[in-house]
């Protein structure tokens, strides 16, 4: 097993009150990948995890939402049984992007549980399932090499854990509603959304007035630019798109961080080739 690396991160959180877990953090399927400048890894100490959560705080809730916590981490009940996979940059040593995964290996409660009915996924789907979450860069990074990156990672892990299915949660930051209904149609249009699995938004989660809207127009929606809805379309859930992943339902909002997510699905056997020679060769 690797050794954990010491990296350029505050240590102000001491994880008293959750758990031996957090205190004596190690991974449950260890990842790590050299890739030039960069580190791909499974978070495999508390140092380590409380990088993680140091840039999420940093990229949350100062960048996104102007305010602090006063121990400066982001984390919730779910980060002590997860996985984290980080990017780490070898010419400072510091963490640039991290990934929260969860394994139906090691658990059965999920984050997206919270949101949206997902009982379809988790109970009757066959195999190991991986929930992603909590995806976030450092401003400063954000660019196609990372993408890449966490690709790498993911697929590291996934084929570790003999994952059959990834799914989570898909932020888009925006509450405005024309944007709301603008992305609806853009993904419906491009053949990415599936009503199959009766997901749907638990109840303080569902977007006001968007149920009634779809009732009203059924499959009959009023014309919309489809290109600025595409537009904002972040990178990562465009590049599971690309993979082949589909949207299940109508979006929940998260006031919280206030955005809307779309709970993504995407079967490990119908990931596109192309996608599985880039990550498997890199």
């Amino acid at each position: 097993m690797t050794q954990p690396l010491k990296l350029q991160v505050p240590l102000r959180l001491g994880f008293k009150r959750r758990g031996n877990r957090m205190k004596n953090f190690r991974a449950h399927i260890p990842v790590y990948l050299e890739k030039r400048n960069f580190i791909v890894k499974t978070a495999d100490s508390a140092e380590e995890l409380r990088a993680a959560l140091r840039l999420r705080h940093e990229v949350f809730l100062e960048e996104l939402l102007q305010r602090k916590k006063k121990s400066g981490f982001d984390v919730d009940r779910f980060d002590k049984t997860c996985d984290h996979l980080l990017i780490i940059d070898k010419r400072n040593n510091m963490v640039i992007g991290t990934y929260r995964l969860q394994s139906s290996l090691h658990t059965k409660r999920w984050y997206t549980a919270t949101e949206f009915n997902i009982k379809q996924i988790t109970k009757k789907l066959p195999g190991n399932k991986l929930e992603l979450g909590r995806a976030c860069v450092h401003p400063d990074h954000r660019n196609g090499v990372t993408i890449a990156l966490l690709w790498a990672g993911i697929h590291a892990y996934m084929t570790a854990s003999q994952t059959e299915y990834l799914f989570g949660c898909s932020s888009i930051n925006t509450t405005d509603n024309n944007d709301i209904k603008g992305i609806y149609h853009f993904l419906r249009e491009g053949g990415y959304l599936t009503k199959e699995y009766r997901v749907r938004p638990r109840g303080k989660f569902k977007v006001p007035g968007f149920d009634r809207y779809i009732r009203k127009y059924k499959n009959r929606f009023p014309a919309m630019e489809v290109q600025v809805h595409k537009d904002k379309i972040p990178p990562l859930l465009n590049s599971y798109l690309k993979a082949g992943a589909k949207v299940c339902g109508n979006p929940a909002l998260d006031r919280n961080f206030r955005c809307i997510d779309f709970l993504t699905l995407l079967s490990v056997q119908d990931i596109g080739e192309v996608y599985h020679r880039k990550y498997k060769s890199e």
